[in-house]
């Protein structure tokens, strides 16, 4: 069988002297009642091999356990449209510039303790130091997404909240179907491993270098889902 990357994107990518396969998978625009076993046997399965790496990203995993909340739900307070005037502005998305966001990042962590972490972020900014702010605040809110206008409008209304337990959910999947997995959160910026099966522990920085061009993409290519498989090309 032929596959194809993403547009834009390569299909192969060496890392270490091996060559990997990056195989976008194609779904349909995954819901809350989407359930993902599913979704696995009815677009992964066809496809994977015991040998290969299947990539879900945070987002439909999140929608799938119900890890959303709706702008219209959310009262934004004077701190969130205040503080996120002062968020570093990034071009994968505006992150905690978004009161919206903020709003939840106070909700999740405490406004003491986003206070604390707003502060210390802009010390650190004074000697060129990034990412303290979410160090303190926590990887909770890190993982914030949604509440953008991405290439699907229902993200505009809809913010995703961080998974808990993924390294639990990638060991069920392995346990279930035999091939490796992990959760992912990547974007043209960079991303993060959030979680891997067992037998993939400690291979987290090989996984960035394999991911770090966003193989995936972030727009309308509706390919959630991939495969990582190492190839002899």
């Amino acid at each position: 069988m032929e596959y194809n990357p993403n547009e834009g994107k390569e299909l192969i990518i060496k890392v270490g002297g091996k060559s990997f396969a990056r195989i976008p998978v194609k779904t349909h625009f995954i819901i809350r009642q989407d359930n993902l076993d599913d979704i696995i046997k009815k677009y992964v399965l066809p496809m994977a091999r015991s040998s290969d790496i299947v990539m879900f990203g945070q987002k439909i995993v999140a929608i799938m356990q119900g890890r959303i909340v709706y702008k219209k739900d959310i009262r934004l307070s004077f701190w969130a449209k205040y503080l996120s005037k002062f968020a570093t502005k990034n071009p994968a998305g505006p992150a905690v510039g978004d009161p919206y966001k903020m709003q939840v990042a106070i909700n999740i962590a405490g406004l003491p303790r986003i206070l604390f972490a707003g502060a210390m972020g802009a010390v650190a900014k004074l000697f060129g130091i990034a990412g303290i702010f979410y160090r303190i605040a926590g990887n909770q809110v890190n993982q914030i997404d949604g509440f953008c206008h991405d290439a699907f409008a229902d993200y505009l209304e809809m913010g995703i909240l961080g998974l808990k337990n993924c390294a639990k959910l990638c060991d069920e999947i392995k346990g279930k179907y035999n091939f490796s997995a992990i959760v992912v959160d990547i974007n043209d910026m960079g991303g993060n491993i959030l979680g891997v099966s067992s037998d993939l522990k400690r291979k987290e920085k090989l996984l960035l270098q394999i991911l770090k061009d966003n193989p995936l993409g972030q727009k309308s290519q509706s390919t959630p889902i991939g495969i990582i498989r190492e190839t002899e090309n």
